[in-house]
């Protein structure tokens, strides 16, 4: 197991370089100036020289990008153009708002798939089948920047049960565990829970029905085993395929909610990428793209381990 981690570790390793790269090349690749958020109209060719210098980018590309990246290991992301505060610190206080809001989805998201999953692969082409398929459907077709407005205008706007924009009371932005915040936090979770939980529950459905479906599980009941057991033995061979994909939604909720955050008014690090592509806060841009990209790298090898540790088979392979 820990040379299979090891290995893992390893391979990771081209993979982080490679979203350093893409991050960094993000300042050249962009049309126009990145500095043109801080000059001003009149700006001479003097100032704009001076402040070319200072943030490195008279430089080789080369040069550019070990430095960045050097200081990128120790913590340094730079600072943002628009606000001069450090990259790092606004990154951080916005992920940690994201992961709040992707760990409640996916708990409400994983939940409802994993029991709509099971339910329709033990009743398969039944009317129960087709409801919890029906749902799944639904939750993978509808835009869910449309359903997050259609919830407010319900529940903020007509009813008055919950609040519309903001993730606390006097438009605060830190984050606390009582009602009067996690009132804030029901309608982008639930927003944000509706397309993975229609994406496990047809995974989980297809796998549920393949496994039934095996002779092994004919042999478990023949020798009279209780559907207990046999529920347990379908659970743990469907496990691998659902960890897999219940990791790259995560990865996903945690790097795609810029359409849900900036419709809740929700200070994520999808809220602050929007503002950084409007604000052509490049330094911003890459440290937010950066941070995500490693955690997203970091989900996927904590459900390869997880699969391993579950499945000796991986292992082997």
């Amino acid at each position: 197991m820990l040379a299979y981690v090891a290995r893992r570790f390893v391979y990771a390793v081209p993979i982080v370089l490679s979203v350093a790269l893409v991050c960094f090349l993000l300042v050249h690749i962009t049309p126009g100036d990145p500095l043109v958020a801080v000059l001003p109209a009149d700006a001479s060719q003097e100032l704009a020289a001076q402040l070319r210098t200072a943030y490195g980018f008279d430089r080789p590309l080369p040069v550019q990008f070990g430095l960045w990246l050097w200081k990128a290991v120790h913590g340094d992301l730079g600072n943002s153009i628009a606000t001069g505060r450090p990259v790092l610190s606004e990154v951080i206080r916005a992920v940690a708002n994201t992961v709040t809001l992707a760990v409640v989805a996916a708990v409400i998201g994983f939940t409802l798939g994993l029991f709509f999953g099971i339910v329709a692969g033990y009743f398969r082409n039944t009317w129960i089948d087709k409801v919890a398929t029906s749902v799944a459907i639904a939750g993978v077709s509808l835009p869910h920047y449309w359903l997050g407005m259609v919830l407010v205008i319900i529940f903020s706007v007509q009813l008055n049960w919950l609040p519309a924009v903001g993730a606390g009371p006097g438009g605060s932005g830190e984050w606390k565990w009582d009602w009067a915040h996690l009132s804030y936090l029901v309608l982008p979770a639930i927003t944000t829970s509706v397309i993975p939980m229609g994406i496990v529950t047809r995974t989980v459905r297809a796998l549920t029905g393949d496994i039934l479906s095996q002779d092994f599980v004919e042999a478990l009941r023949a020798k009279g085993l209780s559907e207990t057991h046999v529920f347990r033995h379908v659970i743990k061979n469907a496990a691998p395929t659902a960890l897999a994909v219940m990791g790259l939604q995560l990865g996903y909720m945690l790097g795609g909610s810029i359409l849900i955050e900036t419709v809740f008014s929700w200070p994520g690090s999808g809220l602050l990428l929007n503002s950084a592509i409007f604000q052509r806060d490049l330094p911003l841009l890459q440290g937010t793209i950066l941070v995500l990209a490693l955690f997203f790298v970091f989900l996927n090898l904590m459900v390869d381990i997880a699969q391993a540790s579950i499945d000796p088979r991986i292992k082997r392979g």
